[in-house]
């Protein structure tokens, strides 16, 4: 598959800033209680399902990767930068992390019980949501859940500096009933969701939606 100019981008710049990103947002999860009960919630479900490893897609430095592993998951992380796969494996020695894209993964049909999109794809433009999702299905299990937390609103703010660096960086905010249909449309439907208002440096609100692959009949 061409890589699209988003692609390169989001590549070049969070290899740019991926030793910063990590020492500023630490190695302990510092989300609030509501996004960790969500964590938590899909934590419980891919356990009872038994579906398989849960594979956490744009994992980064590996907090939500981590986390998840305390929860009793077996998780593994992929991410386009890597940059933050090297942190990520450093940091976290004893978990599996691999250099991937979203919008066509290395992964089998069918072969992971669950999927974890913490934030990683506020810089996928709208029309390229319906590949990240079309793969998203061919890799859960029938069965499997898919956790998608992004954020909030219906433009794109556009970043030239973070964490300390030069960066070019398209951030997409999305509106929740147009993602969860958009995922319904790929046969992804909505188990539950949250949608909770900015805290400290946010700038809108933000939203975590559940949703699951239908079950083999």
């Amino acid at each position: 598959m061409t890589e699209t100019p988003h692609l390169h981008a989001t590549r070049a710049s969070y290899d740019t800033v991926a030793v910063d990103y990590a020492r500023l947002l630490g190695a302990e999860l510092a989300e609030g209680p509501l996004d960790r009960a969500m964590l938590a919630a899909f934590a419980e479900l891919v356990q009872a399902d038994g579906a398989g490893a849960v594979a956490d897609l744009g994992c980064g430095p590996g907090r939500i990767t981590a986390h998840l592993a305390s929860l009793g998951v077996d998780a593994f992380g992929v991410d386009l930068s890597p940059g933050m796969v090297e942190v990520a494996r450093r940091t976290y020695p004893g978990l599996r992390f691999d250099e991937g894209s979203m919008t066509a993964l290395d992964l089998k049909d069918d072969s992971v019980g669950g999927i974890v999109a913490w934030y990683s794809t506020v810089h996928t433009p709208p029309e390229e949501l319906p590949t990240v999702f079309a793969e998203f299905h061919r890799v859960l299990a029938p069965g499997g859940h898919l956790l998608l937390a992004f954020k909030v609103g219906d433009e794109c703010v556009h970043l030239e500096r973070a964490y300390g660096h030069a960066v070019s960086l398209d951030v997409y905010r999305f509106p929740p009933d147009r993602v969860a249909a958009l995922l319904s449309r790929h046969g992804l439907g909505e188990v539950a969701r949250l949608v909770r208002e900015a805290i400290d440096w946010e700038k809108t609100p933000q939203a975590f939606l559940l949703a699951r692959k239908a079950p083999e009949s």
